[in-house]
């Protein structure tokens, strides 16, 4: 089973900067592309946790003894750091976002491309979905999600007819809310479709919660000289990331100590993020909108 084709490959093993003794997660599984590479340049000492909430992961296992997966979300990184009494990590690895495999599976409901239930969990067995934020959520609890999480240029309106519309029938399938959609869209109809199902499968999986909690853990389970290594797939990721890197908040504000010195958690590695070249872009597509960040916490 193949999730999708590793990101931005080279460069992550390359700002890993990978220790063969060394321990590191790979907080975002998946098919085990990237954590394939990390193994392969781990010496018998070495030791790599991969961190998967989707139970389709567990499929894709690598079978290598040096290697642990733990099948819950990321934010509970140093939950189970802890009870494997790992008490700093060489390096973290987080591959943000849908992974292609996911959003091809039509009855995850991730995508707009097919008619199918809307689910949008990552794990299955929690109880929220997509039905029932559409079905349930106040007007103005859709609006702060359409707003806040796909920047919807319409956000009210679209609400509006959300909760007009499941007045008639409940609002299940992803061909259902497209309709609401075409109603209501404004500007290109696969930008405007992809921020929507964006904002509601964030909701869904708390997400940016989930990515602040896990920043906020790897920086305490890094040890000095370890590289921290993330790639995110929109601005509202992207955005958490750099404020976090660079003043060790998500709001981006410079912290002084009583002497005046900024408080730098990180050196930053890449003042500007990677991105993926035309040629990985036209092999694989997801990586178009790829931006990899890297930072290495000081000694």
């Amino acid at each position: 089973m193949e999730y999708h084709i590793p990101v931005l490959l080279s460069n992550v093993i390359e700002a890993l900067k990978i220790n063969p003794k060394g321990i590191y997660c790979d907080v975002t599984y998946g098919a085990g592309g990237h954590s394939k590479s990390i193994i392969e340049n781990l010496g018998k000492e070495g030791w790599l946790f991969g961190f998967d909430q989707d139970i389709d992961a567990r499929a894709n296992c690598l079978a290598n003894k040096n290697f642990t997966l733990i099948p819950v979300n990321y934010r509970y990184l140093q939950n189970y750091m802890d009870y494997y009494g790992v008490e700093s990590v060489d390096g973290i690895l987080a591959d943000l976002g849908v992974s292609s495999y996911q959003l091809d599976q039509a009855k995850r409901g991730f995508s707009y491309r097919f008619d199918s239930d809307l689910d949008m969990r990552m794990d299955q067995s929690q109880s929220k979905s997509a039905i029932i934020i559409l079905n349930e959520y106040s007007k103005d609890d859709l609006v702060r999600i359409f707003s806040g999480y796909g920047e919807v240029r319409n956000s009210k309106t679209l609400a509006e007819a959300i909760v007009t519309a499941r007045k008639k029938s409940a609002i299940e399938s992803s061909y259902r809310l497209n309709e609401i959609l075409n109603s209501v869209i404004v500007g290109n109809q696969n930008k405007y479709f992809a921020q929507v199902y964006q904002a509601l499968r964030i909701e869904v999986n708390d997400e940016l919660e989930s990515l602040k909690e896990m920043l906020q853990a790897g920086k305490e389970l890094l040890k000095p000289g370890g590289r921290f290594v993330v790639m995110s797939y929109h601005s509202l990721e992207d955005r958490l990331v750099k404020n976090f890197f660079k003043t060790g908040n998500f709001e981006g504000k410079v912290v002084k100590d009583d002497f005046g010195h900024i408080d730098k958690p990180f050196k930053i590695i890449n003042s500007k993020p990677i991105e993926a070249d035309a040629e990985e872009q036209q092999r694989n597509p997801r990586s178009r909108s790829a931006k990899l960040r890297i930072a290495e916490k000081p000694n």
